[in-house]
């Protein structure tokens, strides 16, 4: 059974082009499986059946796995019983008719159009607020580095929130795509960032002029002052001069939400305002399911808040007895 995971694994990540995460989470649920039906008597994965996987499910439920990990956990079975029927390593798509609950999808607070732009100017507003806590300590050490260098590094850091913030706003995107951005994915000239999303497909998202600004001083002033021999062709870069990390990103977001009094926010609250404001501004579903990288439009339409106030001006417009 150990080569079966191995070589589902290597399916995930070379030709599903699924990310690090999924492949990590479905690989634990497989072995997770293959290790309940031992137990149950199977000798391969050849043994598995429905019942079989109906029961692993059924253990998971009452040990008080989350509904979202159990409809994880069923397209888990479901992907490495098709994988394995497709391979010969068993007879039938065992898992093809195994049901899961619906995943329920608790979405974050939408920020009102004032308070998104009282967030992405915080860093100008307020020095220091937000920052990056290590920023201090990582610009001076022990060999002495001098009070210039540290403010520096201290604006630096500084521009760089302001360019992230502005960014995520104004693009809508998720904040592993943010931070794996490269300067060469920035087209200043037309303002569109060049995307690599989920399953690696790219797309080109917009951006206005807020973030152009926002970026060019970043890229001018900022980026210059906290860039090392590592740092390679990161666009936004940490304290020490690597590649941002999402967690530093997300703390960052989260500081400024609560220096600007704001409610607790995070880089996925501020991709869904982008969205809502973007469809209450009378963009086409369609364009915003482009923008934000959705294979489906299904998954869009979760995004979508519509106000009561554009409802009723909708049903005014459109409505004969209205």
């Amino acid at each position: 059974m150990r080569d079966a995971v191995d070589d589902f694994a290597d399916h995930l990540a070379r030709v599903r082009n699924r990310s690090t995460h999924t492949v990590r989470a479905y690989v634990g649920d497989v072995v997770s499986l293959l290790d309940h039906a031992t137990r149950m008597g199977c000798a391969g994965v050849a043994d598995l059946d429905l019942g079989v996987l109906r029961s692993w499910l059924a253990k998971q439920r009452t040990t008080g796995a989350a509904r979202a990990t159990m409809a994880r956990r069923a397209a888990a079975a479901r992907t490495f019983s098709a994988w394995a029927h497709r391979c010969g390593l068993l007879g039938a798509d065992v898992a093809a008719p195994l049901a899961s609950p619906r995943a329920r999808r608790d979405l974050p607070a939408v920020l009102r159009a004032d308070q998104a732009a009282a967030l992405v100017e915080a860093p100008g507003r307020r020095h220091g607020a937000g920052r990056d806590e290590s920023a201090r300590d990582e610009a001076v050490d022990d060999r002495g580095v001098t009070d210039d260098t540290e403010d520096a590094a201290g604006r630096a850091v500084l521009l760089r929130d302001r360019a992230l913030l502005e960014l995520l706003y104004a693009t809508g995107v998720r904040i592993s795509e943010a931070c794996g951005l490269d300067t060469s994915d920035v087209d200043h000239a037309r303002r569109v960032v060049r995307v690599l999303g989920k399953g690696a497909r790219e797309r080109s998202v917009p951006y206005g002029l807020p973030a152009q600004r926002a970026l060019d001083e970043w890229l001018r002033v900022g980026r210059p002052a906290l860039a090392r021999a590592g740092s390679g062709d990161a666009l936004l870069l940490g304290a020490r001069g690597g590649r941002l990390h999402p967690t530093t990103a997300r703390r960052v977001v989260a500081a400024y939400a609560e220096a600007a009094g704001l409610p607790p926010t995070s880089p996925h609250g501020l991709r869904h305002s982008a969205a809502t404001h973007l469809l209450e501004g009378g963009a086409d579903l369609r364009a915003v399911q482009e923008l934000l990288g959705h294979s489906s439009l299904a998954s869009t339409q979760i995004y979508t808040h519509v106000s009561v106030a554009r409802l009723r001006a909708a049903y005014r417009q459109a409505h004969p007895r209205a």
